[in-house]
């Protein structure tokens, strides 16, 4: 296609220029949807949720990772458009032009986390589980009923274009964000009403389904662009995993998104490298006490700082964002209003790095697809620190202590109702296999725990390390206490 006046270019330390479409008088276009206060609103959300306040250069916001996402999604398409055709033909079933095909992985990338609240997915836990939501299913309303017309109206992107026959679908958009297996949410007047994902599934073209698994499976143009991108800016690494020989040996198959043998290498690194970013940087001792004491004061401040349901209250959202929130809840020490003002005084100690409570000791463990992970003592904070205490000394069983049980899923949908996103292509046999068929992969650890526990002081350290390592015994693996 001609580059004319109306593409523009966006420089990203991760990817060197990205392009989108600009204005078109007759039409929508990506530059509107860019510009569309929806998105505008995640230069306000940090991409890190907490961590920006341990990794001093990880000030980045959802914004320019959406943006990656987006670039991601024409980069898959430029490798794996082909492939698709050919993999549904066998099933007897057309594809769309690469041009709507490509739209639709851009503005999914663009536009899968439009749905995020303040510190992202702590707000998920913290207060959209509240109102039976997640980030997603909130996010598909905002993608269907509050872009849709913009949505409908792009005819191009930078790199190709829609036949004239065809319209971007927001429906689809709102469904390839939605995990595999969640509830799929249908609203009617602010209201929810669910299903299972699966049923609704088995209408969608195969093609779709297949697309799916670059927002849901393992590897995918979400958490390519965010381990890229958080490793650079944290420090921890420049080029985390080589992303071009990954999409280089990838294709889809008639079973869906497939790699070649000789690209698991670069597999099993983006997966190392991810792997390591939860146990160095989301998961960080620091991050995970933060989370302890923000979870204290946000239950009881989120009655304040918005008034409910955010399907019922979208106009509010959308200006609810962390910096409104963090603007709001640093005037309440001030207040003359004893309530707020407590409330203020302990989100100020939380701006101080004031931090009430300290590590201690750590211990984790890996769990295999053949392990009972569910059984694990690991599987409860509430069920460690109640056992741990009856470990303690008398004297010491009403000692203030916090139990943190983080949990990295290290291979992605091996199990459950997103499993089968994934595949192996063998060279030797010329056949597409399983993942798990390879014993390189297989190998791999389907996730890991990591159990922390947390005191006001060190001073019990010595008691609390020992009555940790009786509850979990030799099932754990010894970690340096302060690492």
């Amino acid at each position: 296609m001609h580059r004319d006046a109306n593409q523009h270019l966006s420089h990203d330390p991760v990817h060197g220029y990205i392009s989108f479409g600009g204005a078109d008088s007759t039409s929508g276009s990506e530059r509107q949807l860019i510009d569309h206060p929806w998105i505008q609103r995640l230069r306000q959300i940090h991409q890190l949720q907490t961590a920006w306040w341990v990794f001093p250069t990880a000030e980045h916001t959802r914004f320019p990772h959406v943006l990656g996402a987006m670039h991601l999604g024409s980069r898959a398409c430029e490798f794996l458009y082909d492939s698709l055709g050919e993999a549904c033909g066998g099933w007897g079933e057309s594809v769309p032009s690469r041009g709507y095909v490509e739209s639709l992985l851009r503005l999914a990338g663009l536009l899968h986390d439009v749905g995020h609240g303040p510190f992202g997915h702590f707000f998920d836990q913290h207060f959209l589980t509240l109102h039976g939501l997640t980030h997603e299913t909130l996010g598909a309303h905002i993608i269907e009923h509050e872009l849709g017309d913009i949505i409908r109206g792009i005819r191009r992107n930078p790199n190709s274009a829609l036949a004239d026959d065809e319209t971007l679908n927001p429906a689809e958009i709102a469904w390839l964000i939605e995990r595999p297996g969640a509830r799929v949410a249908k609203r009617d007047a602010g209201t929810v009403a669910n299903e299972r994902g699966a049923a609704a599934e088995t209408a969608r073209p195969r093609w779709l389904v297949f697309l799916r698994g670059l927002l849901s499976g393992i590897y995918t143009i979400d958490n390519m662009d965010f381990v890229l991108r958080d490793a650079y800016m944290s420090g921890y690494s420049v080029r985390a995993f080589d992303i071009d020989r990954l999409l280089h040996y990838s294709f889809f198959s008639e079973q869906g998104l497939t790699i070649v043998d000789r690209g698991l290498d670069a597999l099993i690194r983006f997966m190392a490298a991810r792997a390591e970013l939860f146990r160095a940087v989301y998961f960080h001792r620091t991050v995970r006490g933060i989370d302890l004491e923000l979870a204290d004061v946000f239950q009881r401040s989120r009655g304040h700082l918005f008034p409910g349901n955010p399907l019922e209250h979208l106009e509010a959202y959308l200006h609810f964002t962390e910096s409104s929130l963090l603007v709001d809840v640093s005037r309440w020490a001030r207040s003359a209003d004893p309530e707020l003002q407590a409330l203020g005084q302990q989100w100020q100690r939380i701006f101080d790095r004031k931090f009430r409570w300290r590590m201690v000791c750590q211990r984790s463990l890996v769990f295999a697809e053949s392990d009972a992970e569910r059984s694990s003592i690991f599987s409860d904070a509430s069920l460690v620190e109640s056992q741990l205490r009856r470990q303690l000394a008398a004297d010491m069983r009403d000692v203030p202590l916090r139990v943190d049980v983080a949990r990295h899923i290290y291979r992605p949908h091996t199990q459950g109702p997103a499993a089968n996103q994934n595949y192996l292509f063998d060279t030797a046999r010329g056949r597409v296999r399983p993942l798990s068929d390879n014993q390189l992969f297989r190998h791999l650890p389907v996730s890991h725990r990591i159990c922390r526990l947390y005191a006001e002081t060190l001073e019990q350290q010595a008691a609390l390390t020992q009555a940790l390592d009786a509850l979990v015994g030799s099932a754990a693996t010894d970690d340096l206490t302060n690492m």
